[in-house]
């Protein structure tokens, strides 16, 4: 096989000749500091891999929208940390919101959500826009591609993946949660506002090309809620976003992002109308995943992505030690179905180890 018939045929939830490989997006951080400041192509051609590309499209909003919602990133100062601070303030005929971010090298996190009360909610369901999305460069890559791998997408919203994730990211995690428990209808009402928002976009642009779209996010997990939660918060809305991504572009899998906790969620999100589950976080970087019991319990309606600690493995490991993380993640999915890969992004670690996880992943051959 080639390497995009290995991956077409893991994401299809079939047995390759051999175990794939892939990183979780390279981090920006990761090749400059590491690789010389090559690019993603690069990087995967220096190590052998199969490529899965993460591939972005154009994203436009039409201008009288655009009027209506206007954001403007204002910078006021770095601390004794290195670390860079910004307020965000969105303009809107209603009036304004306000946020704050900071970021250094390795990226960039939120320190003031922008939506704090009903009021500013309102301001985003009047005046928030649903943009277009152009896959130009998606199309461009799958060309470049050929047949050295697969073009991957996100689901760009309003936060990460879903609309769950979106509302968490927008208001806060905790305080989204305290809001489901103490106020299910508004919880109900925001949730529906984000999701038609993001079925909109859908419907106004073409169809995605891409060969793997995810959805879904970390605040989803079962580290972060409970099952119940999750059935209430995040199953209903993924069923029908993933229903009208799967209607607008029926060839593209929908690989959904849980990037903690997952062994009390499995049954929930094997219903979710998704293809495969990622990230198979493992007790090591956090999450709760046993690869093994997973394709026991599910694996013959999701394939997986994810399982790999890259933190023992990577950041901290040796070649013997990666080769022998990878091999583990082979013996717990003997069937297929499965692309072994770093659990979450990593920033450090030892090139060598990742030419130890390209190699150690071709001797992972499948019977049959």
């Amino acid at each position: 096989m080639d390497s995009r018939e290995r991956l077409l045929t893991a994401i299809n939830n079939g047995k390759p000749d051999r175990l794939p490989v892939q990183v979780h997006r390279w981090m920006p951080y990761y090749l400059r500091t590491y690789l010389g400041g090559i690019d993603q192509w690069a990087a995967y051609e220096r190590f052998g891999m199969d490529m899965v590309i993460y591939s972005d499209p154009v994203v436009s909003v039409d201008d009288t929208e655009q009027s209506r919602w206007i954001r403007e990133r204002v910078p006021y100062g770095t601390d004794q940390q290195g670390i860079h601070h910004w307020k965000i303030r969105v303009r809107t005929p209603g009036g304004d919101l306000t946020g704050a971010e900071a970021g250094n090298d390795i990226t960039t996190w939120t320190t003031e959500h922008l939506i704090k009360t009903e009021r500013d909610f309102d301001l985003f369901e009047r005046f928030c826009p649903s943009p277009t999305f152009d896959w130009a460069p998606v199309v461009r890559d799958l060309k470049r591609v050929g047949n050295r791998g697969i073009v991957r997408t996100a689901s760009r919203g309003y936060g990460q993946g879903a609309p769950w994730q979106d509302l968490c990211t927008l208001m806060g995690t905790v305080s989204a949660i305290m809001t489901a428990l103490d106020e299910p209808e508004r919880m109900r009402h925001m949730l529906d506002v984000i999701l038609a928002k993001r079925i909109s976009t859908i419907e106004k642009s073409p169809p995605n090309p891409s060969d793997i779209v995810s959805t879904g996010g970390g605040a989803g997990s079962d580290t972060v809620i409970s099952p119940d939660l999750h059935a209430r918060v995040c199953l209903p809305y993924d069923r029908a976003y993933h229903a009208a991504l799967r209607e607008k572009s029926p060839r593209t899998k929908i690989v959904y992002h849980l990037c903690g906790g997952v062994m009390n969620l499995l049954d929930l999100v094997a219903t979710n109308g998704a293809d495969g589950l990622e990230t198979m976080t493992p007790p090591g970087m956090g999450g709760n995943a046993d690869l093994a019991a997973a394709q026991r319990m599910i694996g013959d309606r999701l394939f997986f992505v994810g399982g790999f600690d890259q933190q023992q493995g990577f950041e901290r490991g040796t070649p013997e030690e990666t080769r022998r993380l990878v091999l583990q993640c082979h013996a717990a999915c003997p069937d297929g179905g499965y692309i072994c890969c770093p659990s979450d992004h990593f920033f450090h670690g030892d090139p060598e180890n990742i030419r130890a996880f390209a190699d150690a992943a071709r001797e992972c051959r499948y019977d049959g």
